[in-house]
Parts: structure tokens; C-alpha cells; sequence
């Protein structure tokens, strides 16, 4: 978006022009209104572009995306409240409508101006196309990576059409993967024989992205991590890590969820939806499979979530099923260390007939990162009213500060917790589900998120020592990087009976 990006000369303009000024009356008109419409819809394409670029890290989706515009909605009136929402909705409903009509009324109004002017706009367009064709020659630039002699246009609609092409044929091919699974028929029995006893804890840390450990801007989270492992070093534990490539960038944090459970790249909500609709085995079918009892906990979902059955859960906690009575903090309902907590005093605390493995999703450090509870004794949590203390306010237009004080909470959080709490038992999986939006990571980040398993039993990282994964919890750029939805796959082979 730089002012020299816009000194550029459409090639599609001028074929408009010189295709209107050849054309009598009435077809003329039809045809400036028809090209007018077709301008008013690439703008509106271009800009959902725009913004799925700056949150996403990706293009709008034309098939897929609409749907979001239902988590957009919720997520702004869940950070600003739902007036602001409403008006933002109402703003852009408008927008929605106001572009197409005043770009076809503007097409149809140049239009007579081209016709009223018919020698002098014929002369102009004709030597605009001959610069034109001179510029394209020689790869003209003002900004760098933009060409003066523009097809953008032709290009954006060209790349979205296929796209539609391609979300249109990818349904089949999907259903033929759901069928393709290893571990469907295999016995309860000879599930999961490594792990026999073990409360196995898989934690979703959102936005902890690649940037969180390499970023030298971030050097305080890589510090955190080091003191870490340092830390649960002499409590008795043990930590190797790796990174996974997440299909998702910047949201869509159900997209790196259902890939890392289902062990299937979920990459868009067809995909997700078709997932849900299929009897696909997932990580948590597996652990029931074997004897465990199942636990989901989504602090930020509050209302009904069909998708925990699907995950083989036996228990859910949404956010209202947790007792929360302290202050919300921006997105977040309520600090990860009283979800942890809650989890941790209703299903671990007591006495209990079978190990637990339960997924836990973490989201303190969700976008805008604008408030951040901070930590307290867990012994003083009680109905979460101790988290109206220390709060860690941060400026919207201090992003990166405020995703570094998010993720590190977070990180402290799960590092306390295992101090706390963690015994021979314990088996702690925790990993980032996408990397932060574009404003933290700049254009084009990696995919990767960072990826940790912490144990105190020694044979649990004997059985993973294959891996690669390095020693301690920060991974750096010579960690193995595995898609993510290998890991379901290479989990249940390697703590399988084949394993020992």
C-alpha cells in the first residue's frame, strides 16, 4: 500500500476504453454497466484480500470463507463489545452494497465522457497502449515487485477462479483420504501400550508460532523457555522439542486442531466440515479406545460443541461449565491458569479409576493481546476474582509487545503448573496451533509452530528418541519440522506395542 503502487497503467482499463468507444449507444451503455459491476466486485475481492492478508496471511477464500464472517463478527464483539460489532456490520453491509452500484454509475458516466471526447480519448487511449507495451517490455518499476504496465486485475480474477475450481474437486478427494487409516481396526489393547497409566495432556497454545523462538525481538520467551527447562530439569522432568507446519496461519484455530488430532491436513472449513461429518479416528478415539477417560476443555467456547463427541471426548467443559467469576481479559473469557487449575481440581485432584488424557485449549495469548492477567499462587485461585490484580495492559498499536506478554504468560503458566502438579504420571504435549497474525510476523511468515513433549518417566523419552527432537524447550532452526498431521500417526506408532 505505498503511493507509488498506485502509478500503474491497467491494461484492462485501456481495453475497456477503446472497447467503449467503439460500440454505439445502447450496448454501450450495457456494457459500461456490466464492466462497472465486474470493477465494484474485484475491489470488494481485493480488499477481503487485503484484510485476509493482514490477519490470515493468505487471499479470501470465495467458496469457503463466508462462514467466517460469523467467528469475525463474534471475535470483534468479544474484544469491543457487541455495539461496535453491530455497527462495524452494519459498516460493512453497506460497503458490500454501495461499491458495485457506484462503480457501474462512475463506468457509465465515463463512458459519455470518452464518447463526448471521442478524437482526443481515441488518441490517448491509443498511446497509453503504446506506452503500455513499452513499459511491459522492459519490466518497468516504481515500487519494487510492481510493474507499471499492470494485469493485476486479470490476474486476481484468474487466481480466485481456479481456486473456486480447485475447492470444488477437493471434496472428493478428501472423503478418499478419511478412508485411508492405519489405525481404525487396530484392538483397544495394543493402543497406546506405552503410555499405560500416564494422564496425558495435550495443550493448544494459541498463536505460539515459529516467530515466539527465533525472533530476536522476542528473546525474553526464548529466555522464559530456557529458565524452563532449567527449571523442570530439578523438579525431575525431561522436555524435547521439535516444530510442526500448521495449515493455518494467523486464526482458524480449529483448522490445527481437527489436523493434529485426525492426523488429515485441514487446511479450509470444507475440509473441516466434511472431517466432522465422517467416523474419522482421532487421537482421542484412540486413548478411549485404550481405557482412558477423555476430557476436552475450550475455555472460549460458550455454547453448545457437538465436535467434542466427535473427538472422542466422555467429558467437555465450555467456558460457563467452568465457574468463572473474574474479569474477562480482551478475547480471552478467562486466564489459561484457571482453566488448567479447574481442569486440573475436577478431574485429576481426586481419586480416579483411569488415567486421563484430555485436550486443553489455551487462548490468553489470542489476538489483540490488549489485557493479560498475570500470575498467581494456585493455591489463591479460587472462582478466578485474585486475577483482577496485576493486569498487563498494552496499546492495540503495540501488537508485538503485547503478543510477547500474551505467550509468555501462557508458557510460564504451563511451566508453573508442572511444577506444581506434575508427577511420574504426568505427560505434557503442548504446542502452538498457528503462527500470530501478519502485524506480529511481517508478510510471508513460516508455517511452523513450536511443538514440546515434557515427561518425568525416563522410557517416555526413550520412546520418542527417534524423533530427533532436541533436548530442552527451545527448538532452534535445525529442529526437525514435521506437517502437522503427522504427528497423530507417528504418536500412535511410537507408543504402540511395535514401539517396545
Amino acid at each position: 500500500m505505498q503511493p507509488g503502487a498506485f502509478l500503474r497503467i491497467p491494461l484492462e482499463a485501456l481495453l475497456l476504453a477503446a472497447l467503449l468507444l467503439a460500440l454505439p449507444g445502447r450496448p454501450r451503455r450495457v456494457v459500461a454497466v456490466f464492466a462497472g459491476l465486474l470493477l465494484g466486485l474485484v475491489v470488494m475481492v481485493k480488499i477481503g484480500d487485503l484484510g485476509f492478508y493482514s490477519s490470515l496471511g493468505r487471499p479470501f477464500d470465495l467458496v469457503l470463507d463466508w462462514s467466517l464472517l460469523d467467528e469475525a463478527f463474534s471475535f470483534v464483539a468479544e474484544s469491543i463489545g457487541r455495539p461496535g460489532a453491530i455497527g462495524i456490520a452494519l459498516g460493512v453491509g453497506l460497503l458490500l452494497l454501495a461499491v458495485p452500484v457506484l462503480t457501474a454509475l462512475s463506468t457509465v458516466r465515463l463512458s459519455r465522457l470518452l464518447v463526448r471526447h471521442r478524437t482526443g480519448s481515441t488518441r490517448v487511449v491509443a498511446t497509453l497502449v503504446v506506452v503500455w507495451a513499452l513499459l511491459a517490455a522492459f519490466q518497468a518499476r516504481i515500487v519494487t515487485g510492481v510493474l507499471v504496465a499492470d494485469t493485476n486485475a486479470s490476474a486476481l480474477v484468474h487466481d480466485h477462479v481456479m481456486e473456486v475450481r480447485e475447492r470444488i474437486t477437493d471434496r472428493a478427494a478428501f472423503v478418499a483420504e478419511v478412508g485411508r487409516d492405519p489405525f481404525r481396526d487396530v484392538p483397544g489393547e495394543q493402543l497406546l501400550t506405552g503410555l499405560q497409566g500416564k494422564n496425558v495432556l495435550i495443550a493448544f497454545v494459541e498463536s505460539y508460532g515459529r516467530d515466539a523462538v527465533t525472533d530476536p525481538e522476542f528473546a525474553s520467551v526464548q529466555r522464559l523457555l530456557d529458565e524452563g527447562t532449567g527449571r523442570l530439569a530439578a523438579a525431575g522432568f525431561s522436555s524435547r522439542s521439535g516444530f510442526l507446519t500448521s495449515p493455518t496461519i494467523g486464526g482458524g484455530s480449529w483448522l490445527a486442531h481437527a489436523t493434529l488430532l485426525s492426523g488429515l491436513w485441514i487446511d479450509n472449513n470444507q475440509r473441516h466440515k466434511s472431517l466432522l461429518a465422517s467416523d474419522r479416528f482421532t487421537l482421542g478415539d484412540a486413548f478411549q479406545s485404550a481405557g482412558w477417560r477423555t476430557v476436552g476443555v475450550m475455555p472460549a467456547v460458550n455454547q453448545a460443541w457437538p465436535e467434542g463427541q466427535f473427538y472422542g471426548y466422555e467429558q467437555f467443559y465450555g467456558g460457563p461449565d467452568l465457574g468463572y467469576q473474574g474479569p474477562r481479559f480482551a478475547f480471552s473469557p478467562m486466564p489459561d491458569q484457571y482453566a488448567i487449575n479447574e481442569f486440573h481440581k475436577r478431574e485429576l485432584a481426586g481419586p480416579r479409576d483411569r488415567p486421563v488424557m484430555a485436550e486443553l485449549a489455551l487462548v490468553s495469548s489470542h489476538s489483540p493481546w490488549t489485557k493479560v492477567p498475570s500470575l498467581v499462587d494456585w493455591d489463591d485461585i479460587d472462582d478466578g476474582e485474585v486475577f483482577r490484580k496485576g493486569i498487563i495492559g498494552t496499546p492495540t498499536a503495540q501488537a508485538r509487545t503485547g503478543y510477547r506478554h500474551g505467550v509468555s504468560y501462557t508458557l510460564r503458566t504451563l511451566i508453573s503448573y508442572l511444577e506444581t502438579y506434575g508427577d511420574d504420571d504426568t505427560v505434557l504435549v503442548f504446542v502452538g496451533d498457528h503462527q500470530p497474525a501478519p502485524v506480529v510476523t511481517g508478510d510471508n511468515p513460516s508455517p511452523d509452530v513450536p511443538v514440546h513433549l515434557v515427561a518425568k518417566d525416563p522410557a517416555v523419552l526413550e520412546r520418542i528418541a527417534d524423533w530427533g527432537w532436541q533436548e530442552g524447550l527451545t527448538p532452534d532452526a535445525d529442529a526437525p519440522v514435521w506437517p502437522m498431521d503427522a504427528f497423530r500417526d507417528r504418536f500412535l506408532t511410537t507408543f504402540g506395542p511395535q514401539a517396545g
